[in-house]
This record gives structure tokens, C-alpha cells and sequence, in this order.
């Protein structure tokens, strides 16, 4: 595809800001940016004005389940597409397809069709789709705890298991990234040493864990917290518990679904005080509804039911969300986040925490070209996914 050339009135990247800059795209990645008087465009390439726009990366979700009336375990092309089509409109442009506890051969089956997707969208293609790419896979569950389980169905939780582990690990031919856990089982330690030696990021989620046993599993290797409040053991100033531990290790990065319904925005503000912008990273745990009507969904292989925006399954409990991370960013910086650092929060960071650092989640020369154009009042005006849109 010929060259790009992105004028933008202010750009993000989001390590620096640059006012009157230039973003030049190149075969799918940055080749230069810079002030425009820095910038050599070459003759022929295509002009994209973003005046009056603030240019940003493009969101990095790692906690998604699907989005456009499909879930990412139906694990066909169809489905696939249609999730990250959807997210992309909304300035997404990467994910990490999550799972929810199901039995075993089922989720097995889904590693292997989402793994036969990503294979099948690593060649070029000419007049590539606006789309997300999937990064991999998140399994949260079914290693959790019943007592903090949410939505996820009892019959199918596991005990920690090196061997099913094993199991996942192969049915994704390699590609799983996150694993979440609840670090109090008997045999969670010894799994997580497993995953970490495998390259995962162990994440702490659907755990009624205390401090101590929180801190055990830190030091084992956990570094991530899954949706951080939500289906925890309640923070109390005489049991802080795992709530506590992700507030005081710098170490442990945080998920938040700032979607207004699962964390009050005090809430929020007291994680980022206590951890500061470095550590926290927004998610949007979306599910099939996202982007659609109210109405009725499946979340994994049981049903949800939406109204005003709000996933409840048949017990009134909260079912993932339909929060797309344009809105959680505008949720943060009306609580007070200065837009650079929420940006941040939903690019370079997630971005770092897969080891996808100066590839995804920035702008700079040699990262994917995946690129959003804001309004002022943070609005997503234009998508590039890896070189294709913003047209």
C-alpha cells in the first residue's frame, strides 16, 4: 500500500506530545513522526488531515470476551471478524481473546479455533479490513474460587493443575498470554511457577485470597490483577486482603472496568492514588453485546441479558460489560486523570505487560501503524488498524 501521511493537530504518542506533527505510515508500521518541518513525506503518499484531532495509539485491550452479538469461544472466522471489526470502531486495535470457565474439551476447542485464526491473519492481505488483531488468549477460569466465581458456572471450576494447563497451552499452539487464578487453591504456587516458566502473565482474579496468601503468589510470579474490586475478597483496614497486596506492590499491575457500574469512580481514584498511572490498565472485560442493542447474549455457553447498556445473567449478578475503552477513557479523565496518562493506561501499558513494548500501544518509528484520531472531546473521529483506514 503507498505511504500515509497523517497531519495531526496534536499528537500523543503517548510517552511525548507533539503539537503541528506528522505520522508518516509506511507497509503497516510507523516510519517517522515528528514536527512537520522534521518530517520528509514522499512524493505520492497519500494525505490524512487530522486538524483540530488529537492522534493517539490504538487501545490495547487484554481482557475482552466479545463484542458485535459474538463471543471470541465460538472461535470461528465469522465471529472473530465481527468482534474485531466492532472494537476497531471504537478505536480498539488489539486484543487478547478471553475465556470464561467452561469444560475442558470445550475450552480446548475454542484455544484451537482462536490459535487457527491468528495463524490465518499473519499473512499480508491485499485491502486489509479495519480490524483489531488478537494478540493471543486470556484464560480466566477455570482455576478460581466458587466463593468469588461471579458468573462463571460452578460445575466446570478446576482445581489448579499443571497437566490441564498443559492442555490449554498446547490446544493454542503456545499463544495463550494471560492466566488468571485464585492464588488461595491448594496447587495454585506450584501452577504458577509452571506458567511463568512457560511465559505467562499470571494474573490474580475470582480469589477470596488474604494478604499473606496474595503476597505468596506475588512473590511466586504473579504480576497482574484481573478486573481489580470485582469478584475479590473485600478490602477492610483490619483485612486488607488480596486488595491490599495489588494497592502496594509496584510490581502488580491493575485491570479496571471503568464503565461507571462495576468500580464507583472514589473507588478508581484510590487505586490510582495508591499505585499512581504507571501500574493501572484499563479493560473493558466487553462481552458479545458490546456494540449492540440491548437484549439477550451468550457469554461463553450461558446466556446474559442486557438492559440499558448493563449484562446481568439470570441471577442479577454483573456479566462482564459492553464498556468500549474510548469510554472508559473519557471515564478517567472526568475523574481527574490527565489525558496523557489515561491514554497510557490504555495503550503502552497493556502493551508492556505482554511484552509487546515499542510494537503495540505506542507511536514511534518501527510499532505497528494502529493509530486514533480523537475530538476534542474524545470522540474516536478516525481508526488506523496496522497501515489500513483513517480515509
Amino acid at each position: 500500500m503507498p505511504a500515509t501521511a497523517i497531519y495531526a493537530s496534536r499528537i500523543l504518542t503517548p510517552l511525548e506530545e507533539i503539537t503541528e506533527g506528522v505520522i508518516l505510515v509506511e507497509d503497516g508500521r510507523i516510519a517517522a513522526i515528528g514536527h512537520r518541518d522534521e518530517v520528509r513525506v514522499p512524493p505520492g503518499a497519500a494525505d490524512y488531515s487530522a486538524a483540530g484531532f488529537t492522534v493517539v495509539p490504538g487501545f490495547v485491550d487484554v481482557h475482552i470476551h466479545g463484542a458485535g452479538g459474538h463471543d471470541v469461544m465460538e472461535a470461528n472466522a465469522r465471529a472473530l471478524d465481527r468482534i474485531t471489526s466492532t472494537v476497531a470502531r471504537f478505536g480498539t486495535t488489539s486484543i487478547v481473546a478471553t475465556t470464561v470457565t467452561a469444560p475442558l474439551d470445550e475450552t480446548c476447542r475454542s484455544l484451537e479455533g482462536i490459535a487457527r485464526y491468528i495463524r490465518s491473519r499473519e499473512k499480508p492481505r491485499d485491502n486489509p479490513p479495519l480490524a483489531a488483531e488478537i494478540l493471543g488468549m486470556h484464560l480466566e477460569g477455570p482455576f478460581i474460587s466458587k466463593a468469588r466465581r461471579g458468573v462463571h458456572p460452578p460445575d466446570a471450576i478446576e482445581k489448579p493443575s499443571t497437566d490441564v494447563l498443559g492442555k490449554f497451552l498446547e490446544a493454542s499452539h503456545g499463544l495463550v498470554k494471560i492466566l488468571t487464578l485464585a492464588p488461595e487453591l491448594p496447587g495454585a504456587i506450584p501452577l504458577i511457577e509452571f506458567a511463568v516458566a512457560a511465559g505467562l502473565v499470571v494474573a490474580l482474579g475470582h480469589t477470596d485470597a488474604d494478604y499473606e496468601q496474595a503476597r505468596t503468589a506475588i512473590r511466586a510470579g504473579a504480576r497482574h490483577a484481573v478486573h481489580t474490586y470485582n469478584a475479590m475478597r473485600p478490602f477492610s483496614h483490619r483485612d486488607p486482603g488480596v486488595i491490599g497486596a495489588i494497592l502496594t506492590d509496584p510490581e502488580v499491575t491493575a485491570e479496571i472496568i471503568a464503565d461507571g457500574v462495576h468500580v464507583a469512580g472514589p473507588a478508581i481514584q484510590v487505586l490510582l492514588g495508591a499505585k499512581g498511572f504507571d501500574t493501572v490498565i484499563l479493560v473493558s472485560d466487553g462481552i458479545a453485546a458490546t456494540g449492540m442493542p440491548d437484549g439477550n447474549y451468550r457469554l461463553g455457553n450461558f446466556e446474559v441479558t442486557v438492559t440499558e447498556g448493563v449484562a446481568r445473567n439470570s441471577e442479577g449478578k454483573l456479566a462482564g460489560s459492553t464498556l468500549t475503552l474510548d469510554r472508559a477513557l473519557r471515564t478517567v479523565v472526568a475523574l481527574g486523570v490527565p489525558l496523557a496518562d489515561a491514554v497510557r493506561m490504555a495503550t503502552v501499558l497493556p502493551a508492556r505487560r505482554l511484552g509487546l513494548a515499542g510494537k503495540k500501544g505506542i507511536i514511534a518509528v518501527g510499532a505497528d501503524a494502529d493509530l486514533v484520531a480523537l475530538t476534542p472531546d474524545l470522540r474516536v473521529a478516525g481508526v488506523m488498524t496496522r497501515g489500513a483506514g483513517l480515509v
